[in-house]
């Protein structure tokens, strides 16, 4: 049956997701599987899947638009997450596997527009680094304690943080299906 089994060395896995995930009708399933994290009849994916790619609420989708992602699913892209190891299946009902949280770094989206956030967090370390050693050989002003600073690079570095999973959190390619299932 020769299908995409996910590895699990780094080099092949990469290579093995990009192909399992080059289908969006099948991004789309893992997806809806991931949010919902227990199991899922076929039709219901299916609804989930159509709602994504019409941008449509289910309650919007065609009976039409359904029938013709569950076919898909059903004939062919179910098997491929099923051979990979990300999802079990029996007749109707698609479950989930442990393998299925692998591919959440490589459904995130990294904005071409925007600065990486490991060199935000370099460039913010190295002023924390320029400044503490700045108080080690008693450069900076005596006026600010020790103490404020470091509350200061502390609170600079959470608030970093909260941003960094906002944001990661808006860029995910499911960020529609991150609320209300009919949303």
């Amino acid at each position: 049956m020769g299908g995409t089994t996910l590895h699990t060395t780094q080099a092949s896995t990469g290579s093995d997701v990009f192909s399992l995930l080059s289908n969006q009708r099948r991004r789309y399933a893992v997806q809806a599987c991931q949010h919902l994290d227990t199991p899922i009849e076929l039709g219901e994916l299916a609804e989930y899947v159509a709602a994504e790619e019409c941008g449509k609420s289910i309650s919007e989708i065609t009976s039409e638009e359904r029938r013709r992602v569950y076919t898909s699913l059903q004939q062919v892209h179910i098997d491929k997450l099923e051979e990979a190891g990300v999802i079990e299946c029996d007749r109707k009902t698609i479950e989930p596997t442990d393998r299925l949280e692998e591919l959440e770094f490589y459904l995130e989206v990294v904005p071409g527009d925007e600065i990486p956030w490991a060199e935000y967090y370099l460039g913010l370390s190295g002023v924390a680094a320029v400044v503490t050693a700045g108080a080690w050989v008693g450069i900076y002003p005596d006026a600010v304690p020790a103490v404020a600073l470091l509350a200061l690079f502390v609170g600079v570095f959470a608030v970093s943080a909260g941003m960094h999973y906002v944001q990661t959190k808006r860029h995910k390619l499911d960020a529609g299906l991150g609320g209300d299932a009919d949303a």
